[in-house]
C-alpha cells in the first residue's frame, strides 16, 4: 500500500493511493463499522482509525486500515458517484487536494551520518565503526511540492537523497534477525543541511533541522512491497541534473543492523522515522561547490517507492 497524509478544504486525513484515487481510511473504516451494525461507528473509527499516520501506527492500525482500503476499493467499483459522496475516495488530482509529508509529527526523527563509504570517502572522514547517529525535529519537515526554504542565515545548503524507515512496531533490544519486522514502510527524504551551521561543532543538529528544511514522501510504501530494503537505486537531481545515483546495497549498516542497533539506545516505537544516509554526490564536496540556491527544483527517487520533489525558496 502507498499510505499518505492529505488535506482537502480544511482537513487533514490518511488514506491509500491507488490508481490516481485516494481512498480514505478513517471514512472508509467508519462505513464499514456502520454496515457490520456497530453502534457508534463513527467514535469507535476514530479510536482505532484515527485521520493521523503517527496515531494509527500506533493504535496498531495498519491490519484495520487493509480491511477499510478494500471496503473503499469496491464501494468505488460498485458505485463511483455514491463513494465520492460519501467521502470514502477522492481524486487524487482534484483542486484543493494535497499530499503532505506522511507523518506530521514523529515521535523521533533519528539520522545517519556517513552510512555510505563513497559519501566518507568524499568527505574526507573515516568509514565509522558504529552508526553515526544524529537528530532532527518535526519543525523541519515538509510534504512533496512545498518549497525548501533557505534560511538568511544560511549562506551553504545542500542536498542529500535518503531511504527512510518507518517503524510499526514497537521493540528495544531488537535482534537484528528480525529488525525488519518492526518496520511499517518506506519512504523518501531528503536531509537538506545548512552546511556552514553543521560544521560550527562537533554535533550537527544544529546544520540539520532548521524549519521547513526537510522534505518527506510523498506516501509511505507498507513493508510487504519491498521485502529486502538493501536492493533499492537512489539518485538526487537538481534542476535537471543528476548529483547523487548509488544503491542502498551500498550502505555501510543495513536497516535491519541500524534498527537493532538504535533499540539499544532507546526503545523504537511506531511512526518513529529513521534516515539511513546519504551516498556520494552532495554539493558541498564537489569541486566547484553545487549548493541550493532559489529557483531550483529538487527531485529524490528510491527505486519502488517513487520521487519526492521540492522547489527552492529564498526566506522571506
Amino acid at each position: 500500500m502507498r499510505l499518505v497524509t492529505y488535506s482537502e478544504r480544511g482537513r487533514t486525513s490518511v488514506g491509500v493511493l491507488e490508481d490516481g484515487w485516494i481512498l480514505d481510511i478513517p471514512q472508509a473504516y467508519t462505513e464499514l463499522l456502520r454496515q457490520q451494525g456497530v453502534a457508534d461507528a463513527a467514535g469507535r473509527a476514530l479510536a482505532e482509525c484515527p485521520p493521523d499516520m503517527v496515531l494509527l501506527l500506533a493504535r496498531d492500525g495498519l491490519g484495520r486500515a487493509r480491511e477499510a482500503v478494500a471496503f473503499a476499493r469496491e464501494a468505488l467499483a460498485r458505485d463511483r458517484e455514491g463513494a465520492l459522496q460519501r467521502g470514502l475516495a477522492v481524486a487524487a488530482d482534484a483542486p484543493g487536494v494535497r499530499l503532505r509529508a506522511p507523518l506530521q509529527r514523529p515521535g523521533k526523527i533519528i539520522c545517519l551520518g556517513l552510512n555510505y563509504a563513497d559519501h566518507a570517502r568524499e568527505t574526507n572522514s573515516p568509514i565509522p565503526q558504529y552508526p553515526e547517529l544524529f537528530n532532527k525535529f518535526a519543525n523541519a519537515l515538509i510534504g512533496p511540492g512545498e518549497p525548501i526554504v533557505l534560511p538568511r542565515v544560511s549562506q551553504q545548503v545542500d542536498y542529500e537523497a535518503e531511504l527512510a524507515v518507518v517503524i510499526g512496531k514497537p521493540g528495544r533490544y531488537i535482534d537484528e534477525q528480525r529488525a525488519l519486522e518492526h518496520v511499517a514502510g518506506y519512504t523518501v527524504l531528503n536531509d537538506v543541511s545548512m552546511r556552514d551551521f553543521q560544521f560550527r561543532g562537533r554535533q550537527w543538529m544544529q546544520g540539520k533541522t532548521f524549519d521547513r528544511s526537510t522534505p518527506l514522501g510523498p506516501w509511505i510504501v507498507t513493508a510487504e512491497e519491498i521485502p529486502d530494503p538493501q536492493t533499492l537505486d537512489i539518485s538526487c537531481e537538481v534542476s535537471g541534473e543528476v548529483l547523487q545515483r548509488s544503491n542502498t546495497r551500498e550502505m555501510i549498516f543495513s536497516v535491519a543492523a541500524v534498527v537493532a542497533y538504535i533499540s539499544q539506545i532507546m526503545t523504537l516505537e511506531p511512526g518513529d522515522l529513521i534516515a539511513t544516509g546519504t551516498p556520494a554526490g552532495v554539493g558541498f564536496a564537489r569541486e566547484p561547490k553545487r549548493l541550493l540556491q532559489p529557483g531550483d527544483v529538487v527531485r529524490v527517487t528510491i527505486e519502488r517507492i517513487g520521487t519526492l520533489e521540492n522547489p527552492v525558496v529564498a526566506e522571506e
